[in-house]
């Protein structure tokens, strides 16, 4: 137990009140201007709280001495210790020697020969960096000078060696982090890896984010055997319902890998723009309505698909396809009315020039919600829907659709059968402008077609509890008849040429778009099972059409879907069309998934078939497999197949040990990626890779691709 501790405040007459040491001790000797204190000392100075064998103070100098056994806290994060210890009251300067700082929040610590501090700065001679136990680390940096500064938590290393226990693997002369998660401006982990096609692969960002409203990421990267090029990523809010960011690349091929390869261009590059704001009409004119509004920008531009694939060195992130859409919609909307603008503009990447694309600029729609008389029994809607379809060389149209229906409903029998009649107003106006490339025949006569049809649906609804479950059953149908219709211009004269589904993509019939209303009968069935705790367990619907007409009539496709929560681990899910014509499914799929016992495994089919002369089936298979065997280890398997084409589209395989202070991760990734070559034709190259991870926490994650090293393995049949 301490001894009762004689308390005496020490006082610089020269500083603010604020800068004040207190010194608690169980002895304390005064000669000569020179303070000493024995035993327990405790010092406390601001934040930092700090206790030693022994203390010197010199009432001339303003300089405090604290020997033996140095132990030092500041803040709630940050611990020191050492063995001597100086602080100069005046001047708000400390020294350590030898100098040990543990900082709590990042695990991470530092030792030093020597420290000099003064305000938030640390600067730290000659010493060692680790995120692991000091003991024996498995890994560490050291350096000849480090800097520390207290407030940013931003650690700077010179001269820093990195040590995977006791043998050297890498060298900077300089090297700096963060010890928190505070976004800030600063150097990010770099990237790297090996191709034997593209060479050696490197990659640094460079993040800088002054303000709290903008950020700006920038990623040169060489490729020593390909190119080189940037990308970069700008980020900002700009309100407190707004936000957007733009991303921007450039790549420049080495000429020999451009001419090897038979790409169709030596430089790629392309850009994103994405914008949201969710209150957007009151925040930019100032206005005070009720309701909302918003606008969603995504605009995209590139030269060809190698612009993605480039992006990043792990093809299997990167998502590509031969068409890029770039959209923006804005609206409006309360509780009666919606209103909504919606631009699209298309570019496809096989085509030297898209001026005969057609671009939706722009979609202008108006909904009126659904509205009620007479007690909830006549429900009514209305909206209209306007297309600007343009295009520089071709036809263009405007194109402009009216839908009204209207419904009466009632209940019958003690409410046991529902009842409702709809009717449906539709009407079609089309407008043309602009000229054919080439004199044709075709005739483009504005046109208009109006119409009515009607639905009378009967259904019921019927319920009963169990001692553990709920099963709940809801079948009836519905009977659709096409009424009157009117045709003039445009729909009349191709009325018969563009119903058929052979000259469906034929320049006359671009813009026709009318599906005739087929007499036909659905009948619909759909059941449900509930726990007691009111969980799902089972959910089946089946769907059955039968149509009426003469040209096409018959039993259409009968359609099977089930939901089945087999235990609290296994989910099944099948969605299956069966053609009776044919005789056959025409679309069936298929998934089974568990998740427990630390296994996350997914398996799942998709088969299609049109029947179509020509048509290609599709049967692709999907799986995975995620295996936490302890919070230690992990592993992970993916196997995607095209069985109809015999190919497999994507493989990967590999594990994760994850430690306290370090991660290491091995994977085996295969990866069918497309390509586009100077005759415009798409094709493929089958990458194959191995991927190292390793984390170095918390200067590292593994959870970003930072961590990884990418070594492509030489494949000769590449380029297929």
């Amino acid at each position: 137990m301490l001894k009762i501790l004689i308390l005496f405040i020490l006082f610089i007459p020269y500083l603010n009140g604020d800068d004040k040491v207190e010194v608690y001790a169980t002895k304390m000797d005064t000669k000569d201007n020179v303070v000493k204190a024995y035993g327990e000392v405790i010092v406390i100075y601001k934040e930092s709280h700090l206790t030693a064998q022994r203390a010197v103070y010199d009432r001339n100098s303003g300089e405090l001495e604290l020997f033996g056994n140095i132990r030092a806290t500041q803040g709630s994060d940050i611990k020191l210790l050492g063995d001597y210890a100086k602080l100069n009251i005046a001047n708000k300067e400390r020294t350590f020697k030898p100098f040990y700082m543990s900082e709590q929040t990042s695990n991470v610590w530092i030792s030093g020969a020597k420290s000099y501090a003064k305000d938030d700065e640390i600067e730290i001679t000659s010493g060692v960096t680790s995120g692991c136990d000091p003991d024996n680390p498995l890994w560490k940096m050291e350096f000849t000078s480090s800097e520390y500064n207290t407030n940013t938590m931003w650690l700077s290393l010179y001269n820093a060696r990195l040590y995977i226990y006791d043998i050297p693997v890498f060298y900077t002369p300089y090297f700096g982090y963060s010890l928190d998660t505070t976004r800030r401006t600063g150097v990010l982990p770099p990237m790297f890896g090996y191709s034997n096609n593209e060479g050696f692969y490197y990659e640094q960002a460079l993040f800088i984010a002054e303000q709290n409203w903008w950020d700006l990421e920038l990623k040169p990267q060489i490729r020593n055997q390909r190119g080189s090029g940037i990308y970069s990523t700008f980020r900002f809010v700009d309100s407190r319902v707004s936000k957007g960011s733009l991303v921007v690349g450039y790549f420049k091929e080495k000429g020999d890998y451009f001419l090897e390869n038979d790409l169709a261009n030596e430089t790629h590059y392309g850009f994103n723009f994405n914008y949201v704001n969710t209150d957007v009409i009151n925040q930019w004119f100032s206005a005070n309505l009720k309701g909302q509004s918003g606008i969603h920008v995504d605009i995209n531009d590139m030269n060809d698909v190698e612009y993605i694939n480039l992006s990043t060195s792990d093809s299997t992130l990167t998502s590509t396809a031969t068409q890029v859409i770039s959209r923006i919609n804005i609206f409006y909307n309360n509780d009666t009315d919606y209103f909504g603008a919606y631009f699209k503009y298309y570019k496809d990447l096989t085509k030297e020039s898209n001026e005969k694309t057609i671009q939706n600029l722009p979609s202008l729609q108006y909904h009126s919600y659904l509205s009620t008389l007479f007690k909830d029994h006549l429900l009514y809607n209305l909206d209209i829907k306007t297309n600007n379809y343009s295009r520089a060389v071709g036809k263009s149209a405007t194109q402009t659709d009216i839908n009204i229906p209207v419904t009466f409903q009632t209940s019958l029998f003690d409410e046991h059968v529902n009842v409702s009649y709809k009717s449906y107003i539709y009407a079609q106006y089309t407008g043309f402008k602009g000229n054919e490339e080439l004199p044709t025949a075709n005739v483009y006569n504005d046109g208009l077609y109006a119409r009515n049809s009607h639905s009378l649906s009967i259904s019921s609804q019927l319920a009963r509890a169990y001692d553990k479950l709920t099963h709940v059953v809801d079948f009836g149908s519905q009977y659709i008849v096409g009424g009157s219709e009117t045709r003039d211009g445009y729909y009349n004269e191709q009325k018969d040429y563009c119903s058929q589904n052979i000259h469906k993509n034929e320049d006359i019939c671009e813009f026709y778009n009318i599906s005739d209303i087929e007499e036909n009968l659905n009948l619909f069935f759909s059941q449900y099972l509930y726990s007691d705790d009111g969980q799902q367990i089972v959910y089946h619907r089946l769907s059955q059409n039968i149509s009426y007409e003469d040209a096409n009539g018959g039993i259409g496709e009968l359609e099977n879907e089930l939901d089945y929560k087999i235990t609290d681990s296994i989910d099944y899910y099948n969605n299956m069309f069966y053609n009776y014509n044919e005789r056959d499914i025409s679309k069936n799929f298929n998934k089974i998934s568990f998740n427990g016992n630390g296994f996350n495994i997914a398996l799942s089919h998709m088969y299609k078939n049109s029947f179509l002369p020509g048509a290609d089936k599709t049967s692709y298979m999907t799986s995975s497999l995620k295996y936490d065997y302890n919070k230690h280890y992990a592993y992970n398997f993916r196997y995607d197949y095209d069985l109809e084409e015999g190919y497999k589209k994507s493989m990967e395989l590999g594990f994760l040990y994850k430690k306290r202070c370090w991660d290491f991760g091995l994977r085996y990734v295969e990866n069918n990626r497309p390509i586009l070559d100077q005759n415009g034709v798409s094709g493929s190259i089958y990458d194959r890779y191995i991927y190292f991870t390793i984390a170095l926490k918390p200067i590292m994650s593994s959870n970003n691709k930072s961590s990884e090293f990418v070594y492509r393995i030489p494949d000769d049949s590449e380029g297929n």
